[in-house]
């Protein structure tokens, strides 16, 4: 009798042993795909801004990522991405706990002069469109 318990211990040891490989497998092709819809993403948006703005093709990395902080900080383009993500989470319900709670968002009143400034520039030029689209 002993021995089939060994014989039973040993089975499901080796059992534990191929669940504990097939989850090791199943681990390492979930990071691949998600490596794989990372660069998916990435190429498609690049393509987009590239199509979009074909000068900054020529731009070191360097000269890029200041073009990109620059025109990120600003204000306006905070409200526009804020909108975007608003519009989103009310078009398809996020589950508890996600949504843009995981992006800590800018206070409009965080730079009250580099706003004010940058605010007076842009307005110029766009004539309040963004105001009428987000609102």
């Amino acid at each position: 009798m002993s021995k089939t318990r060994l014989e039973k211990i040993e089975s499901i040891k080796t059992e534990i042993a191929q669940l504990e490989n097939q989850r090791k497998k199943l681990l390492q092709q979930q990071r691949e795909q998600e490596r794989k819809d990372r660069t998916r993403r990435l190429c498609q948006r690049m393509g987009i801004f590239e199509s979009m703005l074909p000068d900054t093709i020529t731009l070191t990395d360097d000269l890029f990522k200041t073009f990109l902080e620059k025109t990120i900080i600003t204000e306006q383009s905070r409200r526009i991405l804020d909108g975007l993500l608003t519009a989103q989470t009310a078009a398809t319900p996020a589950p508890s706990g996600a949504g843009s709670a995981a992006r800590p968002a800018t206070p409009p009143a965080t730079k009250p002069a580099e706003t004010e400034r940058d605010g007076d520039a842009d307005e110029g030029q766009d004539g309040g469109n963004v105001g009428s689209a987000t609102a």
